[in-house]
């Protein structure tokens, strides 16, 4: 890893020979990390030093943004060169972020089997296999021995993106067999491959959702997935690599959508335009969203005069039934993103939610009810009650609907996260309120 002392001594380099030495010596991810943190005037020249091989890896993992720039400031040739050696998954990867005109112009500029994988993976929808997976991977036809298969392997899969899996086809390219190199190596050389491979291959389609090709991996520990198409046809594989980034970016996008964030792929270090421009839309929408839990409040403002300790009262109830909202809200989804349940354990997940709720709504109505005897002046002390029966109910409502909702959208298709806090929070203070303040003033009526 990148030290930052290492980082400090690289950047105060002032001669160009040591700093390329320097740069040979570290692993192409610490490079990458000391290009994106120099000023942007002394990226490409960083960049200009590596040799070519070592440029395509360290470029592999820059940001998008960085990408782009170095694009603009290299000559030509050297982006051809850049660019072709890439692995066809990164390659579109990186087109997804560049813009039309570029990528149009690069395509151009790749050899015509470059430009085939490209255009194959580009053709899929984003966030499915077929959009993640790599044309790069290890095929073996039907009625080779093991010598043949290694000795096909050696020849000409050296720059494959992995060899620890090999796929066997038939002469339809329709995937029947796998073999790992295990299996390869410890075998007799003059075996037949058909009947050493196993037939109990694991597979993901092309339409695949990403997050579930994700956990096919997880569940069965592959480090490697083959992809077929809708005949069947072997067409590429998804490498545990490419999986880690697709969790990451799941549990990203995920988390920021439960807190409000725009899009769910705000970095830390992103620009403040952008931050503003991911999180405005949220606040500005959960401000007309508070509009309506104010409008349940504006009719009973002479109850509240009338009674001041509901001032007091109303943001505990509020805060505390969104608070168990947005934990049973976060549970939940996360539950759907890894699998470990799905929309058929709806009435098993609203059970023990319930169950759950109706013990805690329990202990935090006796709380509330506490400390409103507490407040309240001895002739409105009535109004505990009122206090503890609907936080009561608000908790046990707020418990069901971070439960129902996600499982809800994941039955129709969607992503569970679109059920953001903010969005619940605020639908649950309109609720509570108008319940809140329309007991306390049935109450007073019948008190009077």
């Amino acid at each position: 890893m990148l030290t930052q002392e290492k980082q400090f001594f690289l950047a105060e380099l002032t001669g160009l020979n040591q700093m390329k030495w320097e740069l040979d010596q570290l692993p192409a991810v610490d490079v990458g990390d000391f290009i994106v943190n120099l000023p942007a005037e002394r990226r490409a020249i960083a960049f200009r030093l590596l040799s070519k091989d070592k440029a395509t890896d360290v470029f592999e993992y820059l940001p998008a943004d960085i990408q782009e720039e170095l694009i603009s400031s290299l000559q030509a040739a050297d982006v051809r060169h850049l660019v072709d050696s890439m692995r066809p998954d990164d390659r579109a990867e990186l087109f997804d972020e560049l813009p039309a005109r570029i990528v149009r112009r690069l395509l151009q500029q790749l050899s015509p089997a470059e430009r085939q994988a490209t255009a194959t993976i580009l053709g899929y929808p984003e966030g499915t296999a077929g959009r993640i997976m790599t044309t790069e991977y290890v095929q073996l036809r039907q009625g080779l021995t093991v010598a043949d298969a290694l000795e096909k392997i050696r020849q000409f899969d050296e720059d494959k993106e992995t060899i620890y899996y090999a796929y066997v086809i038939d002469d339809r390219r329709k995937l029947v067999k796998v073999i790992s190199l295990r299996q390869l190596l410890f075998s007799i050389p003059s075996a037949q491959i058909q009947d050493i491979a196993s037939d109990r291959v694991i597979k993901a389609r092309t339409e695949m959702p990403q997050e579930e090709v994700a956990q096919l991996m997880k569940r069965y520990d592959l480090i490697a997935l083959p992809v077929v198409d809708r005949e069947d046809r072997l067409v590429g594989i998804v490498t545990i690599d490419d999986m880690v980034d697709v969790l990451e970016e799941e549990a990203t996008e995920d988390i920021q959508k439960l807190a409000g964030v725009s899009g769910g792929d705000e970095a830390a270090l992103s620009p403040p335009s952008v931050t503003v421009r991911k999180r405005l839309p949220w606040l500005l929408g959960n401000i007309a969203l508070y509009i309506g839990a104010a409008s349940a409040i504006a009719p009973y403002q002479q109850v509240i005069a009338l009674v001041p300790v509901l001032a007091v009262i109303m943001p505990i109830l509020s805060n505390t039934s969104g608070n168990v909202a947005i934990q049973a809200l976060s549970v939940t989804v996360r539950g759907l993103g890894v699998g470990e349940v799905t929309h058929a354990d709806t009435l098993k997940i609203l059970r023990k939610e319930l169950l759950a709720g109706i013990g805690t709504a329990i202990a935090l109505g006796l709380t509330l009810a506490i400390l409103s005897l507490l407040w309240a002046i001895p002739s409105e002390r009535w109004i505990a009650l009122v206090a503890g029966s609907v936080m009561v109910i608000n908790v046990v409502v707020a418990a069901s609907l971070g439960t129902l909702l996600p499982m809800a959208l994941k039955r129709l298709n969607l992503d569970p996260a679109l059920i953001s806090g903010p969005l619940l929070t605020t639908t649950l203070d309109a609720v509570g309120f108008m319940t809140f303040l329309s007991l306390t003033s049935a109450a007073m009526r019948w008190l009077a």
